[in-house]
């Protein structure tokens, strides 16, 4: 009995701090891990962030789209202890040196078509069966427009897409290169995409859209995004009193990105990569996968209960579907490279190109710079944001007045005219970019009416606007709001609350070029 009593109290001032060493996950402070990571996971964040703590660990998730994900794999290092896009595809086709490890999907979320209510029901689409071809035939006869990630941009464009070439093939469990080449499928794939009324390059970004179209008047019809994406979109239209949309499975088949989390080998040791399995065991834990189920992302059968099936709204997350199997990754390849050259819906991009006093030395350096990628088709086919003969593209310097205009195609001769035009520009002179927004618009207007291109301004900015914004607001209104305008900062004196106000104002987007014009110029070709 004595020897058990002096065992115990050692016992008992010990079991304090073990204690707090096994809710912590260990003694000592975890290491510092960032993930790349696609915007529709960052709902999970709270989860990965839980982990984290009980680590003491300092944890990041970057959120990119699925291309620059890949293209900071395709680069070596992306800088990042773990890549967490939506599909395998984009590792599978850029991680050439195979630096990622250890992937695991952790949820399985299809790519479906979201229709407001009423639209569905004058479709006569409220619990029938609906088929790409019923999707087309509402297309073709103006009764469906929709909102949709560029294909080569992001996950969710691409799984769209593949599902509509799947369509055209009739057979949703392999794409072979060879049915690339059929005109019949690329006809039907074709026929779709001419339903798109604005591209982005990030599905959650879409569903932003989507849902201040609602509170702004714009009233967009339709979207594609992920089932899961779908949901999140409708809980928050409900809450602001709007009307849901109404899930529709194409009954051909639809495409499912597997979300797989995969260690990136940066040589950061042993600890760093033990921190990584954890993590992805404890996402994939029972618990765990629970509460993934709860925001109505698909997990493995038997993992966790799926989310009660929604009659209103035709949301199932039990609901079998046709999966398209992912082709190879060359066949993907030669599929982007289609769309995005020969089916995408042709953009008119009208580019304000500030050239003001401010931008003397790096920023007119830099500037150029941007000019000679996005006006050099082999520097952007790299990339799979090139244009075509049927784009349509305006230049527009500025200073405090337009010194120029200037129209093209993306026909390469007519590029090549336009950068050697551009790379006479030289700075000076005051700031106003008001005015070249309205010149734009009403340069762009005749190509409106015919609705066969999407349109664009894109304003790259170091300053701050003289004059007013009703310049362009009272013309912009007038067209009938069809035309939305991305920003580009540039430098520490930008005014970004202006810029701000056109994109807020139009359904546009303002990206931040400080570190790299030619990134952001490519990031806006995603939206156009």
């Amino acid at each position: 009995m004595r020897t058990f009593g002096f065992l115990r109290r050692p016992l008992a001032l010990l079991a304090v701090p073990l204690m707090a060493a096994l809710l912590s996950g260990c003694g000592g402070p975890g290491p510092q891990f960032t993930i790349l990571s696609g915007s529709e996971n960052d709902i999970l964040e709270p989860l990965v962030q839980e982990f984290c703590k009980s680590r003491n660990a300092n944890c990041t998730m970057r959120y990119q789209g699925s291309l620059d994900i890949a293209l900071a794999l395709k680069a070596g290092d992306p800088g990042t202890d773990a890549v967490w896009p939506a599909a395998s595809i984009w590792i599978d086709m850029f991680d050439t040196t195979r630096r990622v490890k250890m992937v695991k999907s952790i949820v399985q979320m299809p790519v479906i078509l979201g229709v407001r209510r009423s639209k569905a029901q004058e479709l006569g689409w409220i619990g029938a069966k609906v088929t790409a071809k019923d999707i087309l035939g509402a297309v073709e006869g103006g009764k469906l427009k929709f909102l949709m990630t560029s294909a080569t941009q992001s996950n969710s464009g691409a799984a769209a897409y593949l599902a509509m070439l799947a369509a055209g093939i009739g057979k949703p469990d392999l794409i072979e290169a060879g049915d690339l080449d059929k005109p019949e499928v690329l006809a039907t794939a074709r026929g779709l995409l001419k339903g798109v009324e604005r591209s982005a390059g990030s599905s959650g970004w879409l569903a932003d859209l989507y849902r201040d179209g609602e509170r702004s008047g714009a009233h967009y019809q339709a979207v594609w995004n992920y089932e899961a994406v779908i949901k999140e979109t409708n809980d928050k239209l409900v809450a602001d009193n709007h009307e849901p949309l109404y899930a529709i499975y194409p009954a051909d088949g639809v495409a499912v990105a597997d979300s797989p989390l995969g260690f990136v080998d940066r040589g950061r040791g042993k600890e760093v990569e033990s921190f990584f399995t954890d993590l992805q065991a404890f996402l994939l834990n029972g618990d765990t996968q629970g509460k993934i189920a709860k925001t109505g992302r698909r997990v493995e059968i038997g993992r966790a209960t799926p989310l009660a099936a929604d009659p209103k709204t035709n949301l199932d997350p039990s609901r079998p579907v046709t999966v398209i199997r992912p082709p190879e990754p060359a066949v993907i390849q030669k599929a982007l490279l289609i769309y995005q050259e020969a089916l995408r819906r042709p953009s008119l991009t009208a580019l304000c190109l500030d050239v003001s006093g401010s931008m003397q030395g790096p920023g007119e350096t830099q500037l150029l710079d941007a000019m000679r990628f996005l006006l050099t088709p082999a520097r952007t086919r790299e990339v799979l944001v090139q244009w075509t003969k049927s784009d349509e593209i305006l230049v527009l310097p500025f200073s405090d007045h337009i010194l120029w205009t200037a129209r093209a195609t993306g026909d390469e001769n007519e590029q090549t005219g336009l950068l050697a035009r551009a790379l006479e520009l030289r700075a000076g002179g005051g700031t106003d970019f008001y005015t070249c927004a309205a010149q734009a618009l009403a340069l762009m207007k005749p190509r409106l009416a015919d609705g066969q291109h999407l349109p664009a301004i894109v304003i790259m900015t170091d300053g701050k606007s003289q004059g007013y914004m009703s310049t362009f607001e009272s013309a912009w209104r007038a067209d009938g709001h069809r035309v939305p305008v991305f920003g580009v900062t540039f430098g520490s004196e930008v005014d970004r609350a202006q810029l701000d106000n056109l994109a807020k104002l139009t359904g546009g987007r303002v990206f931040d070029g400080s570190k790299s014009l030619t990134d952001a110029f490519r990031a806006v070709r995603g939206y156009n």
